[in-house]
């Protein structure tokens, strides 16, 4: 939830989606529609997929909740940096990772003068600094104080070469998914008024993302009817 969404939004969601699905189980047996209904206003549907995928692997493939980061990337959705950042947050595993905060902190500290700054620098940095058998603790503070650096206005973007800016919602493909999705949210609706969601000058990129969400698995076609995945 938090990838490329700030605290502040997440919050209410994550305590909804906890109190619904508070355990693997209840997620993995949920349907894929009362997921992303649960989900809607965060954006970024694919995420909520993945999750409800990963929690059905879970269940089915492993007796307890995988806990090393090497496990952990074999889910579905998980990449290295969710994988490390779960397995150092949630069983203090040691290992290295980046994310936005920790890499402002990085880069501010040790190149401050430096006009590029490649991840890999970063990660040798980290890789010197890391304290053994703290990584909860760690990772805390340096994602901590690195927001902190952001709110005081030290701003590392340009110097960043991992550092990947998000494009404007207003008019995107992100946007057109997330109509389509809170349409269906409220029942089944016809091609014709999904079409629609965005008004007549939006239609055809409405038209591709609606594809695209059938392809994706998240939404459903029965007839001439649309419905979210059950």
């Amino acid at each position: 939830m938090l990838q490329q969404t700030q605290v502040e939004r997440v919050l209410p969601y994550y305590e909804r989606f906890l109190k619904k699905f508070g355990a693997v189980q209840k997620l993995a047996n949920a349907s894929l529609g009362d997921v992303v209904i649960l989900w809607q206003g965060l954006g970024y549907n694919r995420r909520a997929k993945m999750l409800h995928a990963a929690a059905k692997v879970v269940v089915s493939e492993y007796k307890k909740f995988p806990q090393t980061a090497a496990e952990l990337e074999q889910l579905p959705g998980i990449g290295p940096y969710t994988a490390h950042a779960v397995a150092a947050f949630a069983y203090n595993a040691d290992g290295i990772f980046i994310e936005t905060n920790i890499r402002t902190a990085i880069t501010y500290h040790f190149f401050p003068h430096k006009k590029v700054v490649h991840d890999s620098e970063v990660l040798a940095i980290l890789t010197k600094v890391f304290p053994k058998g703290r990584a909860r603790e760690w990772y805390a503070a340096l994602m901590d104080y690195g927001a902190f650096l952001k709110r005081s206005g030290v701003r590392i973007n340009k110097k960043a070469k991992g550092y990947t800016k998000q494009t404007p919602f207003k008019g995107s493909d992100r946007e057109a998914r997330g109509a389509l999705l809170r349409a269906l949210a409220q029942g089944f609706c016809t091609r014709p008024k999904l079409l629609q969601v965005l008004g007549t000058e939006r239609k055809k990129q409405t038209e591709e993302q609606l594809t695209a969400l059938l392809k994706e698995g998240l939404v459903a076609r029965q007839g001439d009817r649309y419905t979210l995945p059950l």
